[in-house]
């Protein structure tokens, strides 16, 4: 029975990443849940009580994950410039992932305060990597180059997301020339 639940707990999230990335915060109902899953209506809420704790799962679960790559690529880097370009460029490369889209969409919505603690704590984990590249980088403020560098990476995946006239892989060369010029003062 449990491993059942599971399952089901499983595919609800899913179908909510597709929702969330198919058509943002809005399309994540509870009858599209139940519609995409087989599931009654009654059933999602046996899992879920809103739509908030859908979204604070969705980041339990996946924004580990993404930074997990994101880390992964990183410690593969052998220098502290090659580590600037792997953040940006592992963010990036997630882009047409589903879990990132699904996390674009649950960061621009309206959360509880749950649910921003645990995206500003996964977010916090991220900068946290690259605080420590910039300070190998002898950056003056790492803490806050690392702000801006994110700021960089936010608008790249934007452009990307819009589908820009820039191949995606232009706009990640770009971003990642800005921010190595950025961060080397």
């Amino acid at each position: 029975m449990a491993e059942h639940r599971t399952m089901q707990r499983s595919a609800l999230l899913d179908a909510a990443r597709t929702l969330l990335s198919e058509g943002g915060t809005e399309a994540l109902t509870f009858p599209a849940l139940a519609e995409r899953t087989g599931l009654a209506r009654s059933s999602v809420y046996e899992y879920f009580r809103s739509r908030a704790a859908v979204v604070e799962e969705l980041c339990a679960v996946d924004f580990p994950v993404w930074a997990a790559e994101i880390e992964a690529a990183m410690e593969q880097a052998p220098t502290p410039e090659g580590k600037v370009e792997a953040y940006v460029r592992q963010q990036l490369a997630l882009v047409g992932d589903q879990r990132h889209r699904a996390v674009v969409a649950i960061s621009a919505s309206e959360l509880d305060a749950g649910a921003r603690e645990k995206i500003r704590a996964a977010h916090g984990g991220l900068i946290a990597m690259i605080v420590e590249a910039l300070q190998a980088l002898d950056h003056d403020q790492p803490r806050l180059a690392a702000m801006l560098l994110q700021g960089v990476v936010d608008a790249a995946v934007r452009r990307i997301e819009t589908g820009a006239v820039e191949d995606p892989g232009a706009v990640a060369d770009a971003a990642v020339a800005m921010a190595l010029r950025g961060v080397r003062g």
